[in-house]
C-alpha cells in the first residue's frame, strides 16, 4: 500500500494528458481491494475522478464485493442509477449487485435487480445467469433458481458448482453429490462446496474421504475441512489439521481460516495457539475485520484473558451486535459485571441495538454475583423495550438466578407460568437451588419432572441418590443407583483440558493414560501434605460411595482438575500462570482446594468451568465462593 500511496501522489500531482483518468483509477481501486483496503479505493474513486466511466464504477463495485461489503456495493449501485449522466450498468455491474443481494440475502431487491438485467439485455449473459442462480438458492427460492439453471444454453464449470452449491445450502447433499460426480471438469471449488456440504449435515468421514481424493489442495479446501470439524465440535482436530495446512500443505492460512482455527482454541482453552495467531496477524498487517476481530476478542474472552479481550474490540474499528455481546458475555464469565453493564450502556449510546445474545451475558452477570432485581430488570426490558421474546435459555438463567438467591418458590413459579414448555436445563437450574439450599421435598419433585423429560438423565439419579445417603435412607439410595445401572444410565465423566507448549492435554479422573503420571501423582501428593498442613480439609461428603473416609480422601485428590493442575506444576516454570478448562461445575472440594494451591506454589490458576471463569489468586477466587 505504501507503494501504492507513491504511485497515487505522483499521478494526482503529475497527471498523464494522453492516460484517461479512468484507467489509472481502475487499477488504483484493484490494487486497494486486494488489499483488503476498499476504503481507499472509494476515496480514489470520489475524489480522482470528475466523469467516471462503468469501467471505473464496476472496478469500485467489484473491490466492495470482493471483500464482503455488501452493503456499500447495493448503496453505490442504486446511487449510480439516479446519478445524471451514469453510464449504464453492464453485466459487470449486475454480477456484483447480485452477489451483494445474496450476501445479505435480500430477496426482493434481488428481484428488482432482476427486473433490470432483462431491461438491459443481460439476462442471457453466463455470468450474470450464474449470479442469479446463485442468489435464488440463497434466499430459498430453490424452484427459481432450478428453473433458470435449466433455462442455460450455455453453462461452465461456475454453473455447477453453483448448482452443487446450492443443493448443499437447502440440505440435499446427495442430489449434490450425483451433480458433482457427474460433472465432466471439477475446480478446487467444486470438491470445497461438497466437503462443506457434507460437514454441514454433520457427515465428517464422507467430508474426509473427499478431502484426501482430492488432486489438489489450495487454502479454500484447507478452510472447507478445518471449519467442518470446528463446527461439528471436533475443536482438537480443527487445530491439528490447522498445523498439517503449514507444515504439509505449505499454505498461509487467511482470514477465513484463522476465524475458524479461533472458534477451536475458543473451546478447547488454547491459549498459546490464540495468541500466535494474534501475533500472526500482527506481522502480516492484516485488517482486524469484523469477523476475524469477533472471533479473536471471542478468544481471548473465553480463555480467559478479558484484558486482550478488551485490547482487541477496542482496537476494531467496526463493530456489530455480536462484538458487544462478545465482550459483555466475557465480562461476565470473568467476574467484572459493574464493567459488563457498563459497555452494555455504551453500546446503547452508540446506537447498536441488542440481540437476545446480549441480554444472556447480562443475565450472565447478574447471576454470577447474585444481583437478582437488576436481573430481573434486564429480563422484563428484553420484551418491553426492546421487542425480544425471552428464549428457554433466558428463562433458565433468571431460574438459576432467583435459585443460587435461594427464592426457590420465586423459581418454581416462574417455570409453572413459562409460555414454553421447560426443559431439563430449566428444571436443573431449580435442581441446583435445592442441591445448595439443601430443600429436599422440592428437590425430589423436580428430579421427577427432570426424569420424565430425559429419563437417562444421569445428574438426577446422582443427586436423588444423594439426597436419600444424606438422610439416611441408605436403602433408597442403593436402590437409586441400582436403577441408574439397570437403566444403563452412566454420569457424565469429568474432563478437564490443559495446554502446555502448543499441546493440549486431557485428564479425567484417576486417570492414569498421561507418559508422566508418576510425576503427576508425586506432585498431587506434595500438594495434598502442604494443603493439609494449611488447614485444608477434603469435602467427603461429596463421596456417597460406601467406603471408608481415607479412600473418600484418596477420590477427591484424582479430580481431572487436580490431575491438571498438577501436570501443569511441573510443566510450567514457577510464576506462569495456569489454564485449565473443564466440561462440568467445578465441585466444592475442587474450588476449596484450588484456592489454596494457588496460594502454596504463588500463582494464578484459572478454571474455565461449565458455568464461568474462576480466577484463583493469593487463596482467593474472583467469584468471591458465589458460583
Amino acid at each position: 500500500m505504501r507503494h501504492l500511496y507513491e504511485i497515487q501522489a505522483q499521478v494526482t500531482t503529475n497527471p498523464i494528458p494522453s492516460i484517461d483518468p479512468n484507467l489509472i483509477a481502475v487499477k488504483l481501486i484493484g490494487v486497494s481491494a486486494s488489499r483488503a483496503c476498499h476504503r481507499h479505493g472509494t476515496l480514489i474513486f470520489t475524489h480522482f475522478l470528475a466523469s467516471p466511466n462503468i469501467f471505473a464504477c464496476n472496478a469500485l463495485l467489484k473491490a466492495f464485493a470482493q471483500n464482503n461489503d455488501w452493503l456499500s456495493t447495493l448503496r453505490y449501485f442504486n446511487a449510480q442509477l439516479v446519478l445524471p449522466n451514469a453510464p449504464d450498468p453492464d453485466e459487470y455491474t449486475f454480477t456484483s449487485a447480485l452477489k451483494a443481494c445474496a450476501g445479505l440475502v435480500r430477496e426482493e431487491e434481488g428481484r428488482k435487480i432482476h427486473g433490470l438485467v432483462t431491461k438491459y439485455g443481460c439476462e442471457w449473459n453466463l455470468f450474470v445467469r450464474n449470479s442469479l442462480v446463485d442468489l435464488y438458492f440463497k434466499v430459498g427460492c430453490f424452484g427459481i433458481a432450478h428453473k433458470l439453471f435449466d433455462e442455460m444454453p450455455v453453462r461452465d464449470v461456475v454453473s455447477w458448482n453453483t448448482l452443487v452449491s446450492g443443493f448443499c445450502l437447502s440440505g440435499q447433499v446427495e442430489k449434490a453429490r450425483i451433480v458433482f460426480d457427474g460433472m465432466v471438469e471439477r475446480s478446487l471449488v467444486s470438491w470445497s462446496t461438497m466437503i462443506s456440504g457434507y460437514a454441514k449435515v454433520g457427515d465428517l468421514k464422507e467430508a474426509w474421504r473427499l478431502f484426501e481424493a482430492m488432486p489438489e489442495r489450495s487454502v479454500v479446501s484447507w478452510n472447507a475441512m478445518i471449519a467442518g470439524y470446528a463446527q461439528n465440535e471436533k475443536y482438537a482436530e480443527a487445530v491439528e489439521l490447522f498445523r498439517e495446512m503449514q507444515q504439509v500443505g505449505g499454505l498461509a492460512p487467511n482470514h477465513v481460516t484463522l476465524v475458524s482455527v479461533l472458534s477451536a482454541c475458543a473451546h478447547l482453552g488454547a491459549l498459546d495457539l490464540g495468541k500466535w495467531i494474534d501475533r500472526f496477524i500482527r506481522r502480516k498487517r492484516m485488517e482486524l475485520g469484523l469477523f476475524l476481530g469477533n472471533a479473536l476478542a471471542d478468544m481471548y474472552a473465553k480463555c480467559g484473558c478479558i484484558t486482550e479481550a478488551r485490547r482487541v474490540f477496542d482496537k476494531m474499528q467496526e463493530r456489530d451486535v455480536i462484538s458487544w455481546s462478545i465482550i459483555i458475555t466475557g465480562l461476565a464469565m470473568n467476574g467484572h459485571a459493574d464493567e459488563a453493564f457498563e459497555r452494555f450502556d455504551n453500546m446503547i449510546e452508540h446506537g447498536v441495538i441488542p440481540n437476545d445474545i446480549t441480554f444472556m451475558g447480562l443475565l450472565t452477570a447478574c447471576t454470577h454475583v447474585g444481583l437478582v432485581e437488576k436481573g430481573l430488570n434486564y429480563f422484563d426490558m428484553m420484551d418491553q423495550t426492546y421487542g425480544i421474546i425471552p428464549k428457554i435459555e433466558h428463562y433458565g438463567c433468571v431460574v438459576d438466578l432467583l435459585s443460587r438467591a435461594g427464592r426457590l418458590d420465586e423459581a418454581e413459579k416462574l417455570i409453572n407460568s413459562m409460555p414454553v414448555k421447560p426443559n431439563v436445563i430449566v428444571w436443573g437450574a431449580l435442581l441446583g437451588g435445592c442441591r445448595k439450599y439443601k430443600d429436599a421435598e422440592r428437590g425430589e419433585r423436580v428430579v421427577h419432572r427432570i426424569l420424565e423429560l430425559e429419563s437417562d438423565h444421569s445428574g438426577s439419579y446422582v443427586y436423588l441418590a444423594n439426597i436419600y445417603a444424606s438422610m439416611g435412607r441408605l436403602d433408597d439410595a442403593t436402590k437409586c443407583r441400582l436403577k441408574m445401572r439397570d437403566n444403563g444410565v452412566m454420569k457424565m465423566p469429568g474432563c478437564s483440558w490443559i495446554e502446555v507448549d502448543n499441546v493440549v492435554y486431557e485428564f479425567f479422573m484417576g486417570d492414569l493414560s498421561h507418559p508422566e503420571s508418576d510425576k503427576i501423582y508425586s506432585m498431587v501428593r506434595e500438594l495434598r501434605w502442604k494443603m493439609n498442613l494449611a488447614g485444608y480439609k477434603p469435602k467427603t461428603d461429596l463421596v456417597v460411595h460406601n467406603i471408608d473416609e481415607e479412600e473418600k480422601e484418596d477420590a477427591l485428590s484424582v479430580h481431572s482438575e487436580k490431575l491438571a493442575i498438577a501436570f501443569g506444576l511441573i510443566s510450567t516454570s514457577e510464576g506462569t500462570t495456569i489454564r485449565i478448562v473443564k466440561n462440568l461445575r467445578v465441585c466444592s472440594d475442587c474450588h476449596d482446594a484450588t484456592k489454596i494451591v494457588s496460594k502454596i506454589v504463588n500463582r494464578e490458576i484459572v478454571v474455565r468451568d461449565r458455568s464461568r471463569f474462576h480466577h484463583f489468586r493469593d487463596g482467593r477466587c474472583s467469584c468471591n465462593d458465589y458460583w
